[in-house]
């Protein structure tokens, strides 16, 4: 029999997937843990009670969160919901917008932002831009390209792109070619559909538009350039979006052009819009900051699903990842190269991120999250799974965040679950945990230094808050200068049995009637909300790399001392349930007054033997709303194989 001491100094490795329970020679198994709820991992080791979640308002249904700063002053909270836009700022709400988008097709729109201005995509529905005007007005229009014509108007055009979606061998015979007549075109084979009248198609690179739609082969058109002849021509194209052939899929802003990433009939193409002019995709002649076109080609099919300015411009397919290099870009000298073979989702968009340079992104497969970072070695990206130790966390993911200020990525799944990553890659800091509810995470935004989520409650959503000055759920908390026993303002929670925290100290559970709830004692200070439990589960020591012996036989906890920080709350089970750690002597009303934290070390001592499986030796577990810091946790373990 041994005697071992085993210092517990970091959960930088987050929580640890249980088909790892046998791999102890694991650096990530030293840092790791087996259930880590409800609590964010510091970028430094130590973990802490998750931040509770402030109530904002309440959503009008299913929907999808996003964030619109236009300076460090003006930030922006926009809720999507079906066909509907509400607009808060500093957590209130200033106006709501009519919309074109379902709650169904929320999931699969896309968007970029430059200055005031919000683009949205989605492959079924024209383009949109959102604009804020002066004094906080919202405006929502479709996009336009530029239209541009010459002094005498003999040259009139739509600067749009163009594809020829009919088989090559198709024509099309004008009958007139008079600029301003009325001509009708005629096309040899069934091309034409009531949904090409308002359309331009360009025949030998000069525009008309179509006025009324006679048949399948016949249309009639105004011309807008004068034609070349009335003879018949392959050489005819139509816009390459339109709601015959659908609408952009991706978008993005890189070096000072708009890139647009596939849409519904041409899944495989991008469109570069001239330099400087955003809305300007006019091929030219192919001088240096005019459009660029092209298409994906390779043995495998390559919708693209999103495209995103870093380091280079990066392509993420169905099918791999891209990199589109030029500095700059021009049509000379681009350059396109397959990095990966992982590939993104195809049924809904989940925008990816940048963390330090890295890109982060969802893969189309598994429960997984990639990095996608350039190695200067290799002069190559690579796609890391960060999620290699942790996939039972994951599952669907439909939504994701990043907050920079607490290093904490936020990751949606359709099962309502929040996965968090604290993700510092330069001390490789890599630590998953798990937050849940007492309700379902559907979508999740980082607006300036605020992380938001839409929250699906009793059959309801609401907008939530996290607020490291609660320690409840949906919660909302108020101050004022004399005591009292009711407090209202809690409509939200109706029927609902609510944890109550007053004067720093908890009360008695209470259930809001009427929007209000009434104390035992009058308090100055109330913060109320529904409770949820932090869990922390260490790994099994006994499968630890051969330093204390390796599986099977039997082990004992001698004492465990857990280094705490500001801590006013500590329930651990060692073998004999859920019990509260004191930190002082309570007397008859200690429980009136207010908890001062703790800092420093408490040491449990512990008795009997048990078999070395895969159970934890110790768990911390409670439901208590007031603030629970752990640092490290140093174990004297008996073992006996």
């Amino acid at each position: 029999m041994a005697n071992v001491k085993i210092t517990k100094s970091s959960f930088a490795s987050g929580e640890i997937s249980p088909r790892l329970l046998g791999r102890g020679d694991l650096r990530a198994y030293d840092n790791g843990a087996k259930k880590l709820r409800n609590v964010f991992v510091f970028p430094t080791g130590g973990l802490t009670r998750r931040h509770g979640l402030r109530h904002v308002d309440t959503a009008r249904g299913m929907g999808r969160l996003i964030s619109f700063e236009f300076n460090t002053e003006q930030i922006y909270l926009l809720a999507f919901t079906e066909n509907k836009l509400d607009v808060f700022r500093d957590g209130v709400w200033q106006v709501d917008v009519d919309t074109p988008w379902t709650a169904a097709q929320l999931a699969s729109i896309n968007w970029t932002q430059s200055a005031d201005t919000l683009l949205v995509v989605h492959p079924d529905v024209p383009p949109k831009k959102i604009t804020r005007t002066a004094h906080d007005q919202w405006t929502i229009a479709d996009w336009t390209f530029l239209d541009e014509q010459d002094d005498d108007k003999k040259y009139d055009r739509i600067q749009q792109p163009f594809h020829k979606f009919a088989d090559d061998d198709v024509t099309l015979q004008a009958s007139g070619t008079g600029k301003g007549s009325t001509v009708t075109l005629t096309a040899s084979a069934d091309v034409f559909s009531q949904d090409h009248e308002g359309l331009r198609l360009r025949l030998a690179n000069k525009e008309v538009e179509i006025q009324s739609h006679i048949s399948a082969t016949e249309v009639s058109a105004l011309v807008k350039e004068a034609l070349v002849n009335t003879q018949p021509t392959k050489d005819w194209e139509e816009p390459s979006f339109s709601v015959l052939h659908g609408w952009p899929v991706s978008l993005c802003f890189h070096q000072d052009r708009l890139i647009i990433g596939g849409s519904r009939d041409l899944p495989n193409r991008l469109w570069m819009s001239k330099s400087s002019d955003l809305f300007n995709f006019d091929l030219g002649e192919g001088l240096d900051d005019e459009a660029i076109e092209f298409a994906i080609l390779s043995d495998q099919v390559n919708a693209i699903r999103a495209v995103f300015s870093g380091r280079h411009l990066q392509v993420f397919t169905s099918g791999a990842e891209w990199m589109v290099t030029g500095d700059p870009l021009t049509p000379e000298n681009l350059q396109l190269k397959r990095q990966t073979r992982t590939g993104s989702p195809v049924d809904r968009t989940v925008p990816p991120v940048d963390v330090d340079g890295a890109t982060l992104f969802v893969p189309r497969g598994g429960p997984e999250l990639r990095e996608f970072l350039f190695a200067d070695v290799e002069q190559a990206y690579q796609a890391t799974d960060l999620a290699m130790l942790a996939q039972h966390l994951l599952g669907r993911t439909v939504d994701m965040g990043f907050d920079a200020v607490g290093r904490r990525l936020h990751l949606v799944q359709d099962n309502g679950r929040l996965a968090t990553l604290t993700l510092f890659r330069t001390q490789q800091v890599t630590a998953w945990s798990a937050q849940d509810t007492d309700g379902l995470f559907r979508s999740v935004a980082v607006v300036g230094e605020q992380t938001y989520a839409l929250v699906e409650r009793a059959a309801t959503f609401r907008i939530e808050r996290f607020d490291a000055d609660l320690a409840t759920d949906a919660a909302l908390g108020g101050t004022v200068a004399e005591a009292t026993s009711t407090w209202s303002g809690l409509d939200h929670l109706e029927g609902r049995t609510v944890r109550v925290l007053a004067d720093g100290a908890p009360q008695a559970d209470k259930v809001v009637s009427g929007g209000r709830i009434v104390l035992d004692r009058p308090a100055t200070s109330v913060q109320a909300g529904l409770a949820f439990a932090h869990v922390v589960e260490p790994l099994p020591p006994s499968l630890a790399a051969g330093r204390s012996g390796g599986q099977g036989g039997r082990v004992r906890l001698i004492s465990a001392t857990f280094r705490l920080q500001d801590t006013a709350a500590f329930r651990l089970d060692v073998g004999r349930g859920l019990l509260d750690v004191p930190f002082r002597r309570f007397g008859a009303d200690a429980f009136d007054a207010p908890l001062a934290p703790f800092t420093g070390d408490k040491t449990i001592r512990a008795f009997g033997w048990k078999d070395a499986d895969t159970d934890p030796l110790w768990r911390v577990e409670s439901e208590s709303p007031l603030p629970f810091t752990l640092l490290s946790v140093t174990t004297e373990v008996a073992m006996n194989g």
